[in-house]
């Protein structure tokens, strides 16, 4: 087991938590593999439906198996880790047990955060490019992340994003940000992202903490509970 509780505290990946995270990681890296294959290869009807027919039955063995619905749930379990590092496996941007996930890698270095991550074909927008929703989600996650600068986390209040030029596919991508100002529980970011050295786009975002804290929040009421 690792006892790096603080997934952001260096550009090294954080390793797992346990053997289960190690396992769900290959998985998730799986996945990731498969989608960039069905986006980009086209064999026969007869071998995708084949293909579908093995992974309907993966998919049920998974749905079979014991279930945790939400991050709150995972970590009041006491098993899988903290808080924060089943958020750094299952996040949709920087989970590494999440297929959805690029994924992001985030860290603070003194008073700036850094980021990095390489969208393939399953993000394309327009030709060879990084869809724009995309590219604004990174940003999301990633100025999210940066916050621990003003040390008080928010929700999302607005994201104004400058698109300078598109954003290359299958390139690594180098995000930095830095904090503005915080008034009341209000902390404002900004960050820029580049691709091979030129700047591609540039965000600024308004986080407004809650009352009481994100602690305080409570998850929204499923079909599952």
């Amino acid at each position: 087991m690792s006892d790096n509780t603080n997934p952001f505290a260096s550009e090294d990946i954080t390793p797992p938590f346990n053997d289960e995270w190690v396992a769900k990681r290959r998985v998730a890296d799986t996945i990731r593999q498969l989608t960039e294959a069905l986006t980009t290869s086209s064999p026969s009807v007869d071998e995708m439906h084949a293909i579908a027919d093995t992974l309907q039955t993966a998919a049920e063995g998974f749905r079979g198996s014991p279930r945790i619905f939400g991050r709150h749930a995972w970590a009041e379990t006491k098993e899988h880790g903290s808080y924060g590092q089943i958020s750094h496996e299952l996040n949709p941007l920087t989970g590494w047990s999440n297929p959805i996930a690029p994924p992001l890698n985030c860290w603070i270095e003194g008073e700036r955060a850094f980021g990095t991550c390489e969208c393939g074909w399953a993000y394309e927008g327009p030709p060879g490019s990084v869809h724009g929703g995309m590219v604004a989600a990174i940003f999301d996650q990633f100025l999210g992340m940066a916050q621990q600068l003003g040390g008080q986390p928010g929700m999302t209040g607005y994201l104004h994003l400058d698109y300078h030029r598109r954003t290359p596919l299958n390139m690594p991508l180098r995000l930095e940000g830095w904090l503005v100002e915080i008034e009341r529980r209000k902390t404002v970011m900004r960050g820029e992202m580049r691709a091979g050295g030129e700047l591609t786009a540039s965000c600024e975002c308004l986080f407004v903490q809650p009352r009481g804290g994100l602690a305080s929040l409570r998850s929204l009421k499923t079909a599952e509970d």
